[in-house]
């Protein structure tokens, strides 16, 4: 990464800009063998193609019930607090246990109609009670399989985890529905193969293939598959087999390729930011902020403004590669302590307000790496967790999942830019808004002020606020005089799909 980094200073012309991408795609996110085995704790196993058809009942299940809508409703008519130290807990835990009983009953029945020989004996003279671990299965296949796809799930996952959190209060129900989340180091461990982990092959064999180069692709797909097959014939045992090792393999190359994706984006706006400017020299596109101009909340000079940007996503592409890590930490936090919560308006709607101490420990590490390379910090070093800004983890988790959706579609209009300017017709546009430079400037000149002005919080510079404060530039950008370079670009929107 370092290495990296000096070549982005040290080559800016377009075909260094290439080459930059190119190593970019190509690099491979396992460093050494140490990082790896840690890293492997919370990197989630691949699902098989039988765990995918419990996850789709599990998915169709998710879609029709309307768990939150009865149960997370106003306090008030309950009489008090929520979880249970309601005044009225026992309405409350009725309409639990009936909602619950409804949810089981569903994926029973989904079940029995796709697996009939196995569903019969499923719910043959059985109770709800008798399937646990079966129960325990489903539930755990939404959780790995929403960590490796934070696009997916977006309408059910919270659904998911406040089922789980709620069928965890004691005495509720005579069985437990949740189980760890399958990880690779678990399944080797499991296996007796951990030693795979220590093998010089593992970076080429699970490496990331991207390009346009065909014959490129074709080598390292090549050199790919000499490694996996080096690995095969070294770690196949008669507790791993071939199919478990590419399992494995398979899982780790996904858990890069979910690094890489989500953390570019963060990358090419680092080297935006130190391409185009220069925090020695204010010209004509400066950074400068004022509180009360142009909707910002502080005030920064020039200089100041370059580093509290610099620094905000330096932050952001840490925890993009920490990401497995962080949802393993909210799934603790979210399911621990007996499923305890307390229903809250926050002045966003009613939310269940929980402590999370295992994120914010994860955090206040990673805050703290970014700041001892940093030297100086710009703004707040607050983290919001379990409070009327960042209620529990799954909001949390959330928000930083919005990283990579804010910061991809910027990316690619700059760099789709960079080809649309070759075409007469489309040049002749470009020259109207005053040149490609001056486009590319103008836009991220304005997102580095704006998107970072702390106009989508309360007037902090907090590190939640910095986030909040960029979502909130989004939502503006149809104002923007600029909006129609986006849409010439093939932008659509910040948010993604909220489809399956």
């Amino acid at each position: 990464n370092r290495k990296m980094e000096e070549h982005e200073t040290l080559d800016t012309s377009p075909e260094g800009l290439q080459r930059l991408v190119a190593a970019t795609e190509r690099i491979s996110i396992i460093d050494d063998s140490d990082a790896l085995k840690k890293r492997s704790k919370y990197i989630p196993l691949r699902l098989n193609e039988e765990e995918r058809k419990l996850f789709q009942i599990l998915q169709g299940s998710l879609e029709v019930s309307e768990y939150t809508d009865n149960v997370d409703v106003s306090s008030h008519m309950y009489g008090g607090w929520s979880g249970y130290h309601s005044l009225s807990s026992g309405k409350k835990e009725k309409i639990i246990k009936q909602q619950l009983g409804e949810m089981f009953s569903l994926i029973s029945g989904l079940y029995v109609a796709s697996h009939v020989k196995d569903g019969h004996k499923l719910v043959q003279d059985q109770e709800f009670e008798q399937n646990e671990a079966f129960f325990q299965r489903v539930f755990e296949l939404g959780r790995r399989y929403k960590i490796m796809n934070p696009d997916k799930m977006r309408t059910t996952y919270g659904k998911l985890m406040f089922m789980i959190m709620d069928a965890m209060k004691p005495n509720l129900i005579d069985m437990s529905v949740y189980a760890p989340i399958s990880s690779v180091h678990a399944f080797l461990e499991s296996k007796k193969g951990l030693a795979l982990l220590e093998d010089e092959n593992i970076g080429m064999a699970t490496r990331c293939i991207v390009g346009a180069d065909g014959e490129a692709i074709q080598k390292e797909s090549e050199r790919r598959s000499i490694a996996r097959n080096a690995l095969f014939e070294a770690h196949k045992s008669k507790h791993l087999s071939v199919d478990d090792i590419t399992l494995v393999l398979d899982s780790l190359a996904d858990s890069n390729t979910y690094i890489l994706a989500n953390r570019h984006p963060v990358d090419r706006m680092l080297f935006f930011l130190k391409k185009y400017f220069n925090p020695a020299v204010e010209g004509e596109y400066s950074l400068a902020i004022r509180n009360g101009k142009g909707g910002s909340c502080l005030t920064h000079s020039h200089s100041t403004q370059y580093t509290f940007v610099l620094q905000s996503l330096e932050l952001w592409r840490e925890i993009q590669h920490e990401m497995f890590m962080l949802w393993h930490k909210s799934d603790d936090d979210l399911l621990g302590d007996d499923g305890r919560y307390r229903l809250v308006d926050t002045g966003q709607g009613m939310n269940r307000m929980k402590a999370a101490p295992k994120v914010g420990h994860a955090m206040s590490t990673i805050l703290g790496r970014v700041q001892q390379r940093a030297g100086s910090w710009v703004g707040l070093s607050v983290v919001h967790l379990g409070d009327r800004d960042v209620p529990n983890p799954l909001v949390f988790i959330d928000k930083y999942t919005q990283v990579p959706r804010i910061l991809a579609p910027i990316v690619n209009t700059i760099e789709r830019l960079q080809t649309l300017v070759h075409e007469p017709a489309l040049q002749l546009f470009i020259d109207q808004f005053g040149g490609l430079d001056h486009v590319c400037k103008t836009i991220l000149r304005d997102f580095f002020r704006h998107g970072f002005d702390g106009s989508g919080d309360d007037g902090g510079s907090c590190i939640d606020g910095r986030l909040t404060s960029a979502w909130n530039w989004c939502s503006q950008i149809e104002k923007k005089e600029y909006y129609p370079i986006f849409m010439l670009t093939g932008f659509f929107g910040f948010d993604g799909d909220f489809r399956k």
